[in-house]
């Protein structure tokens, strides 16, 4: 059996030297070397900015969406959204365990798991496109993948169900940095709260805050602002789009008496929403894009053009426990687990 390295690099096929994630075309045979884990598929979840790119290009056709995964898949031996860049994560069954992994991870054949590295890097075979649920994200399919050793994965837990479960892992990054970044005291504003992400840094947001903080939701309609209200999951709500930064800042600035925000979580599924992230926050503030569909030049230039001195963090989808916060958000909200479990399970 040849033996791999950690991180996956002798599966780069083009450019040689870079990592799986940057990578161009990645080796997707499935016969594993020494340190890898194959597993069979049974969900794709796609991430919100590569899907909606992806629906909007098939033109909310099925077949034409399941053409253009598998294209992306032939073409990069992975799904890496070539316009976003970006990818997702799956749910699947351990099959086969490289041998100089025996011993070093708690992984057995058999285990159901969710990985929580990018389907940007990992190597992935589609046999078949069985289901798609195009309202949350979720392609079931027939396949198998590639874990490298350095990957990383949650255990599927045994007290909710799987959809459920793989929608909040699949997002787990956000809450938990948020619980990193807030605290008590902190005006908070998540634009885009009433998404997937955004339900649960808002949790996570007014859990920090306390009594003494303050928590913005902004949604693009009052519809999804009610399902949001009705568990009281911030102190002030506004509806708006989050691609006109003007407004959204003058929205902002009269809720805050002109304090504007010590943090701004940005969960946004679609592009240019970084102004409004970053005229929202005051000086020295934080704001953190989690969406991939940020743009770090629109970011940086633009702070930079409208002299805003605030430290902006990219959407690291991992943190330390991120799978064990995320999860236990719904453990501790039985009204926020049934709003999930209607929309994403």
């Amino acid at each position: 059996m040849k033996k791999g390295n950690p991180f996956g690099t002798h599966r780069v096929i083009e450019p040689k030297g870079v990592l799986p994630q940057p990578a161009l075309k990645i080796d997707n045979t499935m016969e594993i070397y020494d340190n890898e884990i194959l597993i069979d598929v049974k969900t794709l979840n796609v991430d919100s900015a590569s899907f909606t790119q992806i629906k909007d290009q098939a033109e909310g056709d099925l077949e034409t969406i399941k053409d253009i995964m598998k294209g992306i898949v032939a073409e990069r031996g992975k799904h890496q959204n070539p316009v976003t860049g970006s990818g997702g994560m799956l749910t699947g069954t351990i099959k086969e365990i490289g041998p100089a992994l025996v011993g070093k991870t708690s992984l057995k054949v058999g285990d159901k798991i969710a990985t929580l590295v990018s389907l940007s890097l990992t190597p992935l075979v589609i046999e078949e496109i069985l289901a798609i649920r195009k309202d949350i994200d979720q392609v079931d399919i027939k396949g198998q993948a590639i874990l490298f050793e350095s990957g990383i994965f949650a255990k599927m837990p045994d007290d909710m169900p799987e959809n459920l479960a793989l929608s909040v892992l699949d997002v787990a990054g956000a809450p938990a940095q948020t619980a990193k970044l807030v605290k008590p005291g902190d005006t908070v504003l998540v634009v885009g709260g009433a998404g997937k992400s955004g339900i649960l840094c808002l949790y996570e947001a007014k859990k920090r805050a306390g009594i003494t903080g303050k928590v913005i939701c902004m949604a693009h309609s009052e519809a999804s602002l009610d399902r949001v209200k009705k568990l009281n999951l911030a102190d002030a709500y506004i509806a708006g789009d989050a691609t006109d930064a003007v407004g959204v800042y003058e929205k902002i600035a009269e809720m805050t008496d002109g304090e504007l925000c010590d943090i701004v979580i940005n969960c946004v599924s679609r592009p240019s929403c970084e102004m409004s992230s970053i005229l929202a926050c005051k000086d020295n503030g934080t704001v953190y894009f989690f969406s991939m569909a940020t743009s770090f030049t629109k970011a940086a230039l633009g702070a930079e053009g409208v002299g805003k001195d605030v430290n902006m963090i990219i959407g690291n989808g991992y943190t330390k426990g991120h799978a064990e916060i995320a999860l236990q958000i719904l453990r501790e909200s039985e009204p926020l687990k049934r709003l999930y479990s209607e929309i994403y399970a």
